[in-house]
């Protein structure tokens, strides 16, 4: 419903003239305090603000307007934001080859299907990268989708898509205005038309294509009373043939005996097997598979396509990642592994599907001591990047587990791509740095051989830069890596504005990305850290797991103890250090401001999980987290969580640093009641505060989600937002081409 002016400029209360000025506290939006307590193992646990759970109530629209229109004259004030998003978006406009559609680590690479080359390219500040098609890398290219046309404001992006087996057609997955709630077409690449049929109810799922071409697998949730996806329940796995409606699909599997795994779906290389991926959370999983044989397909459609799935790996003691199959009548029933059973940093097996037994698997590739990130089965090879001190390593190995040497790489930094064929020899890999923009090299796996393929030209200068290693100890002793960029020149005198940033979970590792704004807060005069938190993957299953459940707290320890090795070394001081992370990272930023408030000069937290005692409760995803985070059902577990969850540690009467919390309305991974949550904890505490004049922002996007998929003027504004919040307290004087 639209909200009047009139109430939102009662609501928000602003005082005559800006209030912007240093000095001048904010008059904060009017929030409702509820009475809600919850009561945990005997404990009474106030939730003044559940009623921002109702994300389509009154009182939640009103709120988002108001604190928009605190936030947006703020930000839009201070005189540096200008020139910070005209650099912005100089440096963005660049021809890019690939993309990161899923966000993270993953990057999209060129692939050859059907004897053709399908590739992403953006042209510069075109907010969503387009698909094509060529014979030849080096000739004409045709247009497969051009998601700009998508939607006038560009916020239609393309979230997924997968080839068929002969290159002549693409399933293609769009999120609109940032939902992981994705609708899936088909188009025909020779025609550039898309099929009637489109296929909803689903998030997260792969594709996987039937051998013949004219179907694929795929996981959806059951449809609730409003016809919308239920993502409360579990997904189950479906056949779609093409050119028919999704409701005349044929069901395959589903998990019965287990009221919170999720199965996916992924196909042999062969096309003999249907591979099941069964999750529950992050640190184990299972793996079943279903024999395609042709006589082995049901004709009633009554019933389950294909027959009862094998439950090759269903332990739960570790984690699985399907590679491919043998070659042959007898090879093809050995399947290959990547796994953490018995090998924290990680291994390649063999399962003889005869003898599937762990005592009878062999074990190709062994542990070594750095820890797997990655396994490609690529022209008959395993090509493995590992993980040295939080960045790559390529090494190759043949089926037999014979070292077939390392792949050349031009620095100290993070490769992904090597999707290709098990056949094929041909294969396509990016390699980017903090001071260098992906660059895609050309691989021949026979040859060990590396080809310059594609290379970016930036306007940024690097050799006026330069990325270090160094490693400091935590609360406890551990021994974390962090990066370091800065000018060369850099001077140790404690006064350089400084940015650190962090993640620390869900065995997601932190390695070198160069990406526009943190090229942007260089050239402002910046340092940009980044700390390797336990938590994250960088140094395999231990690292992980020390940053977990009952042990999260290692997470923020390693935080703060990067923020005050940064102090201590001269590079910068509580004055000029800020903090940022988003989702996991947002929640590290909340935890860490409410335990430190005296050890940063302005924080960042975006999207962030705030709310810890239930982050859990708005779907069947959000439980999965579980397996990092733990729950507040669980009396040890809900006594970690509540001695951290930022919402609940918010102090009245602290003033604590300048915070901006950014979110988006359509989020709905980490849904944005846990940023409105800690906002109005967060500036009703400051306004408490004697003679604390440290302003506490909301700024809410209206037409974004958590993140993937954001076109490039939102990213443009958003950052823009970011780092003129930064300099107006941080104290920099930003003049780009001076220094």
């Amino acid at each position: 419903m639209p909200v009047q002016a009139s109430r939102v400029l009662a609501l928000v209360g602003l005082l005559a003239g800006p209030a912007a000025h240093a000095g001048t506290a904010l008059a904060y939006p009017t929030v409702p305090r509820g009475t809600h307590v919850d009561t945990y193992f005997g404990q009474s646990v106030p939730d003044p603000y559940r009623a921002f759970e109702q994300l389509d109530s009154p009182l939640v629209k009103e709120f988002v307007a108001a604190e928009n229109a605190l936030a947006q004259p703020y930000l839009e004030a201070i005189p540096a934001r200008e020139a910070i998003k005209a650099r912005l978006t100089q440096l963005w406009n660049y021809e890019r080859w690939g993309a990161s559609l899923s966000g993270g680590n993953s990057f999209t690479v060129p692939q050859k299907r059907g004897g053709r080359y399908f590739y992403l390219k953006s042209d510069g500040l075109q907010d969503q990268p387009v698909l094509y098609v060529a014979d030849r890398l080096d000739g004409p290219a045709s247009v497969v989708l051009d998601p700009n046309a998508f939607a006038a404001d560009r916020t239609i992006a393309l979230a997924d898509f997968d080839i068929g087996p002969a290159g002549r057609y693409v399933a293609y997955a769009t999120s609109d205005g940032g939902t992981d709630w994705k609708t899936w077409r088909i188009r025909d690449v020779s025609t550039g038309q898309d099929l009637p049929e489109r296929i909803g109810l689903v998030k997260f799922t792969s594709i996987a294509w039937a051998p013949d071409g004219r179907g694929f697998y795929y996981s959806r949730y059951p449809a609730g009373a409003s016809g919308r996806g239920d993502d409360t329940k579990q997904v189950a796995i479906w056949y779609h043939a093409l050119g028919t409606p999704q409701d005349a699909d044929r069901f395959v599997y589903a998990i019965t005996d287990h009221a919170s795994r999720n199965p996916y779906p992924e196909t042999s290389d062969d096309g003999r097997y249907l591979l099941i991926s069964v999750s529950d959370g992050y640190q184990t999983n299972g793996y079943y598979y279903i024999d395609l044989a042709p006589g082995r397909r049901s004709a009633d459609a009554r019933a389950p396509l294909h027959g009862e799935a094998v439950r090759l790996l269903d332990r739960w003691d570790a984690r699985y990642s399907f590679l491919g199959n043998g070659s042959g009548r007898n090879g093809a029933r050995t399947f290959y592994f990547r796994t953490n059973r018995d090998a924290p940093n990680g291994r390649i097996v063999a399962i003889d599907l005869a003898r599937p037994g762990p005592a009878q698997w062999r074990t190709l590739v062994p542990e070594a001591k750095d820890a797997i990130e990655d396994v490609d089965f690529v022209g008959g090879r395993f090509v493995v990047t590992y993980l040295h001190d939080a960045r790559s390593v390529v090494r190759v190995f043949d089926t037999n587990g014979r070292a077939r040497g390392d792949v050349p790489l031009p620095g100290l930094g993070q490769v992904a791509g090597f999707d290709a064929r098990p056949s094929e020899r041909e294969v396509f890999f990016a390699y980017t740095d903090y001071l260098t923009p992906r660059t895609i090299y050309r691989y021949d796996v026979a040859t060990n051989r590396v080809d310059l393929f594609r290379k970016p030209s930036v306007a940024l200068d690097p050799a006026k830069y330069v990325t270090e290693q160094v490693f400091y100890r935590s609360k406890d002793g551990t021994r974390v890596p962090m990066f370091l960029t800065h000018r060369r020149d850099l001077a140790k005198d404690g006064r350089q504005p400084t940015l650190l940033y962090g993640y620390g979970g869900f065995d997601s590792s932190m390695l070198p990305t160069f990406s526009v704004p943190v090229a942007t807060w260089l050239e402002m005069g910046g340092v940009y850290a980044v700390a390797n938190l336990r938590g994250g993957g960088e140094y395999g299953r231990g690292w992980h797991e020390a940053g977990t459940k009952l042990r999260k707290q290692n997470v923020f320890d390693d935080f703060i103890a990067a923020a005050e090795w940064l102090i201590a070394s001269g590079y910068t001081s509580r004055e000029h250090l800020a903090i940022t992370g988003r989702s996991n990272g947002g929640l590290l930023v909340g935890a860490t401001l409410t335990q430190r408030p005296d050890l940063f000069a302005a924080t960042l937290p975006a999207v962030g999980v705030m709310d810890m005692l239930r982050y859990h409760t708005p779907s069947m995803n959000a439980r999965q987290w579980s397996s990092d985070f733990g729950l507040s059902e669980n009396a040890d577990e809900f006594a970690a969580l509540r001695a951290y969850s930022p919402v609940h540690n918010v102090r009245d009467g602290v003033c604590y640093p300048p915070t901006l919390i950014t979110t988006a309305e359509r989020d709905d991974r980490v849904v944005p009641w846990h940023s409105f949550k800690f906002a109005a904890a967060m500036q009703a505490a400051q306004a408490q505060a004697p003679g604390c004049t440290d302003p506490v922002l909301l700024r809410v996007e209206t037409r974004a989600g958590h993140g993937a998929g954001k076109p490039t003027w939102m990213q443009i504004e958003d950052f823009a937002d970011q780092w003129a919040f930064l300099a107006k307290h941080l104290g920099m004087t930003v003049a780009f081409g001076a220094r």
